[in-house]
């Protein structure tokens, strides 16, 4: 095929497309009750990368029939695994507009005006964490990406700090209950974990930490990670006595919010995260509690000159831009990234469309839902809370089940079509955990998951 062929039909291939995304955004896709394995998706599907093409409705065909089925949409208000999403109408809507418009993100000279957008999103972020007026970041991929990022700017000012005196081992400390990323970015970093235990909830606290840091040595420590909301249980770290014994030490304090921080613009939960406004890094997920598409990561430093001189390239083809932009925001400065969609951009719309207070009330009807299953749970026999909620994350047990109970029940509920949940463990027993983050969940979706535990 020619290139100038590659155009033809693009305005009906178009607006099949386009049809296709308004019903998908009227109607959520359905839950499936199998995930086919690869073998049967290539029977159903053939070859699709052939050398003569099958044509754009064709391929929008294999799509919709056979591939989008077999794929979950987090969007679903009985979903209630992991930590799903419940991006706007506005902001998927907007993500088509970033797909078509060809933009790159990462220097001012390009796109300035997608980033200034940005920038208003992560601005609003920042004073809902308290942070400086000097405080800005960037949007990446996700937390993994985030936490990688801040946590690289951590070491490279503990560098700058030490001079040419490095420590043999770089060390970097987090609840035992921290994210995975937080492991998977040492193993990147080539740097050691040391773990603090929790107070017997998840939570890490100062004195926790104080003794764990007490056995270290001072100058090997380059980075303390506190959690606003652990995924498991979503329990908020004492963040103020965290930020003080930082404080007192000179350690950088990364704060990973990706899940809880969406909670941030919640009057009623908002004190459990005091202290978060000491962070000299901070990452929220958009994509998670804030109702944007995925995929985005906001990644905020107290500091952003400090990242500027971790992350900022240098390369023959950039030196005239770099002395060009001087002065402005390039977020290529700002992450492990050169490269980077605008993926701020549907967030910016969807807040700009509806304005802060909707997502504050959005954020508090699911905070709602989560005390009012905590009290279902509560009133049904066999049924125990196993911590308070924190946030929207809601850990409890059918007394008397098996692990093999939990996973039987989640089988029937998808194969039924009456949601997606999946056990989790906490203290090493097998246990139940609903994640709430849409505000179109309801009791009525919650009570037949808890019937089934009957």
């Amino acid at each position: 095929m020619e290139m100038h062929r590659w155009d033809e039909d693009t305005e009906t291939l178009a607006s099949a497309i386009v049809r296709y995304a308004e019903n998908r955004i009227a109607h959520p896709q359905p839950l499936d009750g199998t995930t086919p394995s690869s073998e049967e998706l290539d029977r159903r599907a053939g070859a699709t990368i052939t050398p003569e093409g099958l044509g754009g409705f064709e391929a929008l065909r294999v799509w919709s029939d056979l591939l989008a089925p077999a794929t979950l949409s987090t969007d679903h208000p009985a979903n209630l695994a992991f930590v799903p999403g419940a991006p706007s109408k506005a902001s998927v809507l907007f993500d088509l507009v970033v797909g078509a418009s060809s933009i790159i993100g990462a220097g001012w000279l390009d796109g300035a005006g997608a980033i200034w957008a940005e920038n208003q999103a992560l601005r609003w972020i920042a004073d809902l964490a308290g942070m400086p007026t000097g405080a800005g970041g960037v949007f990446v991929s996700g937390g993994s990406a985030g936490n990688l990022s801040g946590l690289v700017a951590a070491r490279h000012t503990a560098a700058e700090r030490l001079g040419h005196r490095r420590p043999e081992r770089w060390t970097v400390v987090c609840s035992s209950d921290a994210h995975s990323s937080i492991k998977g970015a040492a193993r990147v970093m080539d740097v050691d974990v040391l773990p603090v235990p929790h107070d017997g909830s998840g939570r890490m606290t100062a004195a926790l930490l104080s003794g764990t840091l007490g056995s270290t040595d001072r100058e090997s420590v380059f980075a303390v990670v506190a959690t606003g909301g652990t995924t498991n249980t979503g329990i908020v770290d004492d963040l103020a006595g965290i930020a003080e014994v930082c404080g007192e030490r000179g350690i950088w304090l990364h704060v990973d919010a990706a899940y809880g921080g969406g909670a941030l613009c919640a009057p009623s939960v908002r004190h459990r995260f005091d202290g978060i406004e000491h962070a000299d890094s901070l990452i929220v997920d958009p994509h998670k509690w804030l109702y944007a598409p995925y995929d985005c990561c906001a990644l905020l430093y107290r500091d952003p000159a400090l990242a500027e001189r971790t992350f900022t390239q240098e390369a023959e083809y950039l030196e005239d831009v770099n002395a060009w932009e001087a002065g402005e925001w390039s977020p290529a400065h700002y992450a492990h990234h050169l490269s980077r969609r605008v993926r701020g951009l549907p967030l910016w719309f969807s807040l700009a469309t509806h304005g802060t207070d909707a997502y504050r009330d959005s954020v508090e009807q699911t905070l709602a839902l989560t005390r009012e299953t905590a009290d279902e749970i509560r009133r049904r026999e066999g049924l125990e809370l196993i911590l308070e909620p924190d946030l929207s994350v809601v850990l409890f047990r059918r007394v008397g089940w098996s692990g093999e109970d939990y996973v039987r029940m989640c089988r029937d509920l998808m194969r039924g079509q009456v949601a997606f949940v999946v056990p989790t463990s906490w203290e090493g027993e097998k246990v139940m955990r609903f994640c709430f983050i849409n505000p179109r969940t309801t009791m009525d979706h919650v009570r037949p998951i808890l019937d089934a535990m009957a």
